[in-house]
């Protein structure tokens, strides 16, 4: 969301979209859309960073991981050797159907659980060898997460929910709030920094989340399923705006996702079924058509 200002009539305008003319005296306002749209772009490119001092072509690499549950005498594998790499300033979108092991390696990648086997890289760091401290490190200052059931504490205002984790990153009080009022003005929320979650939609909390995953400025972004809870419409500004990230700011998005939405803005789609990785495609080699996603038929 974004307001403009007439400079003629001094009428203010809200709009997620392009106003072209004023609709209380008919000036022309492309030039002020211009002018947003350049201030929101230099915004974005601050917004997250890579700032690693490694030049490594890839920020994650998976090698022969494995993730394997015991229940009781039972056995269920979860991963099978799964091999991946994830190029620096990537869209990419793990697809899969329900129980195929998607959210299982995203929480691999995100140091959010430990495989069996195998090793998981970040930034060329083995995170299998990081003790507790290391890894709570890592996860606060390199990742940001967002969630498909959001994840915001109930009791905390948009706000404060987005600055947390700047406390435990231990910046400033100042700075902390500017920052965290920039990120919720950013994702369209400028007038809600005092409302709690119940109070918001469930697309304005999905905002709050994705304002939080981006409060100590990460280099890659992992989002679980983040538009499975809302409507089509809430799912694309939601789709857009990760975009929009990506682009301006060359931080990786990783996504783990059931939304065809989801793909035409992505680079690369991995396709995981059984725990292992089937196949792995390119966007500019995909022909989305109606109920079929490359070679294969989509069921509602």
């Amino acid at each position: 969301m974004a307001t403009i200002k007439c400079p003629q009539c001094g009428e203010e305008i809200e709009t997620t979209g392009i106003v072209t003319v004023c609709p209380q005296c008919g000036t022309d306002l492309r030039e002020v859309m211009e002018e947003v749209g350049h201030a929101r772009a230099e915004r974005m490119k601050t917004i997250a960073r890579d700032d690693s001092v490694t030049t490594h072509e890839f920020i994650v690499r998976t090698r022969d991981l494995r993730k394997t549950y015991v229940m009781g005498e039972v056995e269920v594998p979860a991963l099978r050797d799964i091999d991946l790499d994830v190029r620096r300033g990537e869209y990419l979108s793990i697809m899969g159907p329900s129980g195929s092991g998607k959210s299982t390696l995203f929480n691999m990648i995100g140091g959010l659980d430990k495989p069996t086997a195998g090793r998981c890289f970040i930034e060329e760091v083995d995170m299998a060898q990081l003790d507790a401290f290391e890894l709570a490190w890592l996860r606060c200052r390199k990742i940001g997460y967002i969630f498909q059931t959001f994840n915001l504490i109930p009791v905390m205002t948009a706000l404060e929910n987005v600055t947390l984790p700047m406390i435990f990153a231990g910046m400033g009080t100042d700075e902390m709030m500017d920052r965290g009022r920039e990120l919720l003005e950013l994702v369209g929320l400028g007038d809600r920094f005092d409302h709690k979650p119940y109070e918001l939609s469930g697309g304005q909390q999905q905002r709050v989340a994705v304002a939080r995953a981006l409060a100590n400025a990460p280099a890659i972004v992992l989002a679980d399923e983040p538009t499975g809870n809302l409507d089509l419409q809430t799912g694309k500004e939601i789709i857009d705006l990760l975009k929009e990230l990506n682009e301006s700011s060359g931080v990786t998005v990783i996504s783990a996702t059931h939304d065809l939405k989801m793909i035409d803005v992505s680079d690369r789609i991995v396709h995981i079924r059984d725990g292992g990785v089937e196949r792995i495609e390119e966007r500019a080699d995909l022909k989305l058509e109606i109920g079929t996603l490359g070679s294969e038929h989509v069921e509602d």
